[in-house]
């Protein structure tokens, strides 16, 4: 169950900047390209229910929304963080061996 939740890239993306600051939803929206409003909700939802994420409201016009990371969901960001690390190392070379690979496999077909 939590290896189905820390597997998702958009719960790895959204535990990384809510480590930084609390965020407000079309904020984290805005900064993570690709990310729909479905998604994210859903995502933050999952976190929220699992204890990775508060959600604060404000009765505001319109209503403020932000998210936080909660202390058990630092735990977990400064764990997903080397992967991410890792990705931006590497991104170049996993690149480098797709492409080698579906070169050769198009030779053998």
């Amino acid at each position: 169950m939590v290896l189905d939740r820390i597997a998702d890239k958009w719960t790895v993306l959204l535990l990384i900047l809510l480590s930084r600051r609390p965020w407000r939803f079309n904020e984290l929206r805005r900064e993570i390209g690709g990310l729909t409003q479905k998604m994210a909700s859903q995502t933050l939802k999952g976190l929220e229910r699992d204890g990775l994420v508060k959600r604060k409201v404000t009765p505001t016009v319109p209503v403020t929304v932000e998210y936080s990371i909660t202390p058990l969901g630092r735990t977990l960001s400064d764990t997903v963080d080397g992967l991410r690390i890792w990705a931006e190392r590497h991104m170049s070379d996993v690149a480098k061996a797709q492409s080698q690979y579906d070169r050769t496999k198009a030779q053998t077909v």
